[in-house]
């Protein structure tokens, strides 16, 4: 085994610069909150609400481009039966974020909320917000399993060091300053993430373009020279899975807790927009060092190489090209440096999605389904304990799970059809209940699971139109295995059963109690007929004190009647008159109770 000291040097100085400005972050904001009276709890999950455009900008652009985003963008350009056309990433995040901005980051920072589950639960019921929690912890944990998991193969292109090792103390170290900083750390952080990428690609492109063994990439994307031009292109019978992957990127990009945790720190609604029109930017200019990389990689002789005349996607080494070109196209002190820039990044990377899972545990299940008079400190406490728990779940994961990218693929694909299609009834539908909720879950998670994932071996039950097999060898058992392949734009189509199916049950249910046709009695979910339902969340409990918000976005907003949540469920026929009835009007909810 060989050690490149040069490339542990590097990456050792680019880990101590990220480490010490998550600890410098944490040091800096560590009385942030104390004189409006914020929680200290809320000031790790959403910073205090007080995240400026600079810092704002960077730490909203880093939701979405991170290790994954460059090391994938570049994979997809440079396979030679995909290309440019198929890397659809940095355009379908880049939508996602302006949708985002467009329509969701001002309702749901205005309202107060702490967490994206705040809404669900506000609506539909503790119980419900509970369900949606699974996907939405799935998607998170999974995700920073799949960067750490990447992260381990690219330190072994740089250096032969044990990848096992590198990921457990790059784990470490997230998890450590997220800790210590909570948000702002992560926030700050990701500054230094983003930097880091732009810098490290932007200066190691020139020498591979420039290398002896690269040809013109203008020439090879519309050229074969060594593989397929890498421009790519869509067959006709792809064209709707296509379609589909793309609806995925972008409405699926939304309902993301990683996401709303920016949203909600904006200092406020007009920010949180702003911002997300910046990282929908930031997302594009990301994204063109990674592209020319992987235009690199298809336009080089990999004979004229130290990397050996087997090019990488012979060896299986796809997934690896950024690495692979910078290690092997450019000086040793420039691919060190780049690599090293990158490897931290990556790192970086984790953070979010660590304290994202931990947030909505603490808050939506610990807080406000079973401990509702829990101290802050307690919460505090809670928030402490699960982000070492799931940063620790996710790195035992990048270690021994061979299908982790499998498990990612399909739990973003359930965040999609699941929570997206709900994000939109509870925040714009009036009328939808918890009936309808649970309908529109069961639609969306039968319908997509039913439609198999060849990753994880998971044969479809429903054979969607259009579907074919193929013969492929499968990426962990090495062995040739028949796949059914689903042409059929599946996922999109659950998503739209999975919304309509929300309406339809959630107005069938209230015609059904409204009306007397069943009895009040059966309202078992107390979603329709219980006016003061102990399940469904007062609104006021939800938001925290109105002095972190605009007064012009304060319209939604009525002010929280206890600093603690000892009466998150509390009955409402105990608030005064005129409080319920004033909250009634600005309630999303309240056309539970128009007919009552």
């Amino acid at each position: 085994m060989t050690i490149h000291v040069e490339g542990l040097v590097a990456i050792a100085v680019f880990y101590l610069l990220i480490l010490f400005v998550g600890i410098w972050a944490a040091w800096k904001n560590k009385h942030s909150g104390e004189a409006e009276g914020t929680d200290r709890s809320e000031t790790i999950m959403v910073g205090g609400r007080d995240i400026g455009l600079f810092v704002g900008g960077f730490t909203m652009t880093a939701t979405w481009v991170g290790g994954g985003y460059i090391n994938g963008t570049a994979e997809y350009v440079y396979l030679p039966d995909q290309g440019l056309v198929w890397a659809q990433a940095p355009f379908g995040y880049a939508l996602s974020l302006v949708l985002g901005g467009l329509f969701f980051a001002k309702p749901m920072r205005s309202r107060g909320y702490v967490t994206m589950l705040d809404p669900f639960q506000q609506l539909y019921g503790k119980r419900m917000g509970g369900l949606l929690f699974i996907p939405a912890l799935m998607g998170e944990i999974f995700w920073s399993a799949a960067i750490l998991s990447a992260l381990g193969a690219t330190l072994s292109v740089i250096v032969d060091i044990n990848i096992k090792m590198s990921v457990v103390i790059s784990a470490l170290i997230a998890i450590f300053y997220t800790l210590v900083g909570g948000l702002y750390s992560v926030a700050y952080t990701d500054v230094v993430q983003l930097f880091c990428i732009f810098v490290g690609l932007w200066i190691s492109v020139p020498f591979a373009l420039t290398n002896p063994a690269v040809s013109d990439i203008t020439v090879t994307a519309v050229k074969q020279v060594y593989q397929s031009p890498w421009r790519g292109s869509v067959n006709k019978n792809d064209t709707w899975v296509w379609i589909d992957n793309f609806c995925l990127l972008m409405l699926g990009g939304i309902p993301w807790q990683v996401y709303f945790q920016r949203v909600l720190s904006a200092s406020s609604a007009t920010y949180a927009q702003v911002l997300s029109f910046l990282a929908a930017f930031g997302c594009l200019v990301m994204a063109v060092p990674s592209v020319l990389i992987g235009a690199i990689g298809a336009s080089t002789d990999w004979n004229q190489t130290s990397y050996g005349g087997v090019s990488p996607k012979e060896k299986e080494q796809a997934d690896m090209i950024l690495p692979i070109v910078l290690q092997h196209l450019c000086p040793p002190f420039v691919s060190f440096f780049g690599l090293g820039a990158v490897s931290a990044a990556v790192m970086s990377s984790a953070d979010s999605s660590i304290l994202s899972a931990s947030s909505m545990f603490a808050r939506n299940i610990y807080q406000l389904a079973f401990r509702q008079s829990a101290s802050d400190r307690e919460i505090v406490w809670v928030m402490r304990i699960t982000i070492f728990v799931f940063g620790g779940l996710a790195t035992l994961m990048a270690l021994v799970s061979g299908t982790v990218y499998g498990l990612w693929y399909l739990s973003s694909d359930l965040v999609y059809v699941i929570i997206f299609p709900q994000l939109l009834s509870v925040l714009f539908i009036k009328g939808t209940n918890t009936y309808g909720s649970v309908a529109a879950y069961l639609f969306g998670m039968v319908l997509r699971i039913g439609g198999g994932e060849p990753y994880l071996q998971l044969p479809p039950f429903i054979y969607y139109p259009g579907w074919t097999t193929e013969e492929r060898i499968h990426p962990m058992t090495g062995e040739m295995e028949e796949v059914v392949i689903q042409k059929f734009p599946f996922k999109t189509v659950s998503m739209l059963a999975s919304f309509l199916g929300n309406v339809a049950f959630s107005y069938l249910a209230k015609y059904l109690f409204e009306s007397g046709k069943i009895s009040h009695k059966y309202d078992f979910l107390d979603a329709v007929v219980s006016k003061h339902s102990g399940e469904i969340m007062d609104k006021t409990t939800l938001v925290t004190r109105g002095n972190n918000i605009g007064l012009s976005e304060m319209a939604p907003v009525k002010p929280r009647l206890s600093v603690t949540l000892a009466a998150a469920f509390t009955r409402r026929d105990t608030l005064p008159t005129e409080t319920v009835e004033e909250e009634e009007e600005s309630s999303p909810d309240s056309s539970h109770h128009d007919e009552e």
